[in-house]
């Protein structure tokens, strides 16, 4: 009975397959919202993606029989995608109207990863590499701002340097700061599946929504629910407590690549059309 009961629910390769497709809508809109051709609930439904491939780092992380490589495979993609980045920046390289991939969310993970793996060190009082762990990824992002203004000649080596081996969090607008503390947040509730995701869905509705309302003078609801809409990715919580613990069957490696392989294929196919367009 009691295994019965385990295999209710979805398993992490189920919520990874759900976030997956819900990513695919949200960046079908990102990339081809210049045609006015794609409605706004596919980017709407797409804010529960994120969360759920958090969640799913967190569990990965949390289950891994490696942690290194679970760590190096998510780095190195995120750093080839950050060089691709650079690229776009610097060279002029890029759609007809300016526009290019700024999806940094792999760096995001790495910078998380480090910090729990720092948690995790601190739990079992290894307390120098665990404080290490956690403080220097975030006072990293204040010392570089020391250092570029007070030699400004620096900065494009800081940029290069972001979008390669050493993500800046404060600069990253695809997850980013509080983005890494959410995840934290999930980590540190791991063992409490309920009030995980009542910590979850609270602090999205906190961050992306009160906390806009109550800062920015002038922002409206009606703003939030039609373009300001990144608090409805607190509806992920839902789902996330559909997870019955167990890894379920599929391609682990397909998740890392399907990532950055569908956002350039997307990204391609979108600076074609804006060609056959415009010309």
């Amino acid at each position: 009975m009691e295994q019965l009961t385990k295999q209710k629910g979805l398993t992490g390769f189920q919520l990874k397959y759900i976030a997956m497709l819900l990513m695919v809508l949200d960046h079908i809109h990102y990339f081809f919202e210049f045609t006015g051709k794609i409605p706004i609930w596919f980017s709407m439904l797409g804010r529960l993606s994120a969360p759920l491939f958090l969640f799913c780092i967190i569990e990965g992380f949390t289950h891994t029989h490696n942690r290194k490589k679970y760590f190096l495979q998510i780095y190195g993609i995120a750093i080839a995608m950050g060089l691709l980045q650079f690229l776009f920046m610097t060279t002029g390289i890029h759609r007809g109207d300016g526009f290019y991939p700024q999806n940094q969310m792999l760096a995001t993970f790495t910078i998380l990863l480090i910090i729990l793996q720092g948690i995790d060190w601190c739990a079992h009082k290894k307390w120098v590499r665990g404080i290490a762990a956690i403080l220097a990824p975030i006072l990293y992002a204040y010392f570089v701002v020391f250092i570029g203004s007070m030699i400004p000649s620096t900065w494009t080596y800081i940029s290069f340097l972001h979008y390669s081996i050493l993500p800046i969090h404060a600069w990253i607008s695809d997850g980013g700061t509080f983005f890494i503390l959410q995840g934290i947040l999930i980590y540190l509730f791991r063992k409490k599946r309920k009030m995980q995701a009542i910590v979850f869905f609270v602090s999205t509705i906190l961050i992306y929504g009160v906390l806009p309302l109550a800062t920015m003078p002038g922002l409206t609801i009606k703003f939030m629910l039609t373009d300001a809409f990144e608090w409805m990715g607190a509806f992920a919580a839902v789902i996330m407590l559909m997870y019955n613990g167990e890894r379920g069957t599929g391609n682990k490696k397909f998740f890392y690549w399907f990532y950055p392989g569908h956002i350039y294929i997307l990204y391609s196919l979108s600076c074609v059309l804006y060609f056959i367009m415009n010309k």
